[in-house]
């Protein structure tokens, strides 16, 4: 199905769930936080939010300076 991450389209399996992806893409264990249509998702409900076709998910990735 087609999800789009950080404006980018991207393919990935049915009934995927944000832990699932974050794992696909190799994001680090720390530091970054994703938000699906515009909704933070708490890291501690990465495995029971699943993607849905057409989702926006949104990586933001934590910054060090100022």
């Amino acid at each position: 199905m087609k999800i789009y991450v950080n404006n980018k389209e991207t393919d990935v399996s049915e009934n995927m769930k944000v832990n699932e992806l974050a794992q696909q893409l190799q994001l680090p264990d720390k530091g970054i936080a994703l938000a699906v249509n515009n909704q933070m998702i708490p890291r501690t409900e990465w495995s029971n939010t699943t993607l849905k076709a057409e989702s926006h998910v949104i990586i933001i990735k934590a910054a060090c300076g100022g």
